[in-house]
């Protein structure tokens, strides 16, 4: 990690944003700002790409044979921060989203899994245990 003050030109301060390949970004982005209720911040142009704001982490949704990207979706999942799994999980219930089981307890957050219609991954988040440092946790283990 860099520290505050020196002059690296490879200084990472943070995560700017995350591209989500998709199939039909139009279709695309009324899941996600209509479905998901996520704000609507910039179309990128012409081009079939837009963003989406969680408020820590833009998703860039992306068409990515434009921008000579592979398609296909992505191996990764997007952790959704919320504060009820279970309400929000209902919410999109009622809204068609489809959840791949039940949603999980792992012993510090609640995890409820489903995918956007392009087979992105999704997870719905809520960490309820206290924030110890990864070492405390393992001390109390």
């Amino acid at each position: 990690m860099q520290r505050a003050g020196t002059t690296d030109p490879l200084s990472v301060t943070g995560t700017d944003f995350i591209t989500q390949p998709v199939r039909d970004y139009e279709r695309a982005a009324k899941f996600y700002g209509e479905t998901l209720g996520l704000e609507f911040s910039k179309r990128w142009g012409s081009m079939p790409a837009g963003e989406f704001e969680t408020g820590s982490l833009t998703i860039a949704l992306v068409e990515p044979e434009p921008f000579g990207m592979r398609p296909g979706p992505s191996a990764s999942a997007i952790a959704l921060h919320v504060e009820d799994v279970e309400a929000a999980r209902a919410d999109l219930e009622r809204k068609g989203v489809e959840f791949k089981g039940a949603t999980i307890d792992s012993g510090v957050c609640l995890q409820a899994i489903f995918e956007d219609p392009d087979g992105n991954m999704l997870i719905l988040h809520n960490r309820y245990a206290s924030d110890l440092t990864r070492s405390e946790r393992v001390a109390a283990s």
